[in-house]
């Protein structure tokens, strides 16, 4: 374990990740969104192919014994993907990256329902918690609104927490395909299905990008395939309890490309918003690794009494 390699990797994922949705954001005026998401897949396949290969492991990562449920996985994750590349066309990049947040407080929701998980009182708390931020970052957009502009907005914060829904849905069938799947599997995979899904899209107004569109939305994908090889790769070296708070960095960096790049001056309300739904996110790794170190001693426990 290297688990100041796991961070800064972790680190820089989130980096690649914020400047691929940077760039899709500059072309959503243009570009639809289900074009952006064959792009954005599409395109990271070749960068997962040559990393399947320098591992060595291409033939075990093209393999799959659970083809539906990468199918099932594609579905959903592919219209998480479309909702939050609409959403970046609709509102300002930190407001999507903190409704965006709404996810892994709903994957608890979802656990419990649709994988029996227990969760118990404290995450609980923290996703209502997490989920009175969501709120209050949705707030300025949900009240009654006359301008065109304003209806957009508030068009986009639905999308977006759309997305976030899809997001957590997804995450709930990658729990479930981890149990049969290696990690390379579902990733490659997932850019398969997503391609494949978004042509779907074709008849609901795909356009020529210009050459500038298209490079950036080539870089788009190829940034996303380095982005999911990061993240992966920064599990090797630490805990996920350890890591996954690193998420959160993504709000600064949102907030910094947000004013510097699209001159997007954030509000009071959707930092504080931000602010609470970080806060609870926090406290439900830190619950997770608690649980986690539980089990440990209680499994070490049981084999010394059985030796």
């Amino acid at each position: 374990m290297h688990p100041l390699r796991g961070i800064l990797l972790k680190i820089l994922s989130v980096c690649v990740f914020v400047g691929m949705a940077s760039l899709i954001k500059t072309t959503a005026p243009r570009i639809p969104p289900g074009e952006a998401v064959f792009f954005r897949s599409f395109f990271a396949i070749p960068v997962i192919v040559v990393w399947l290969i320098w591992r060595h492991e291409l033939s075990t990562g093209l393999r799959t014994a659970n083809p539906m449920g990468h199918v099932w996985r594609g579905i959903v994750g592919t219209s998480a993907m479309g909702l939050g590349f609409a959403g970046l066309g609709l509102l300002p990049l930190p407001e999507v990256t903190a409704i965006g947040y709404a996810a892994p407080l709903l994957v608890v929701i979802f656990a419990a329902m649709f994988l029996g998980e227990n969760v118990r009182a404290f995450r609980l708390t923290a996703v209502a918690i997490g989920l009175v931020g969501v709120l209050i970052v949705l707030s300025p957009r949900l009240s009654v609104k006359t301008s065109a502009i304003d209806v957009s907005e508030t068009l986009g914060a639905v999308v977006v927490l759309g997305g976030a829904v899809f997001a957590a849905l997804a995450q709930v069938f990658v729990r479930k395909l981890v149990q049969t799947e290696r990690t390379a599997t579902i990733v490659f995979w997932f850019s398969v299905t997503a391609a494949t899904l978004s042509l779907i899209t074709l008849p609901w107004g795909w356009v020529v990008p210009s050459a500038l569109d298209a490079g950036l939305l080539i870089v788009a994908g190829i940034l996303g395939g380095f982005g999911q090889i990061l993240l992966t790769s920064s599990y090797r070296y630490a805990d996920a309890s350890l890591i996954a708070p690193f998420e959160y960095t993504s709000m600064l960096l949102a907030l910094g490309v947000g004013y510097f790049i699209f001159d997007e001056v954030p509000t009071s309300v959707m930092l504080l918003g931000a602010l609470l739904i970080i806060a609870a996110g926090v406290l439900i790794i830190w619950r997770e690794r608690q649980l986690g170190l539980e089990r440990s001693r209680q499994r070490k426990a049981t084999g010394n009494v059985g030796t």
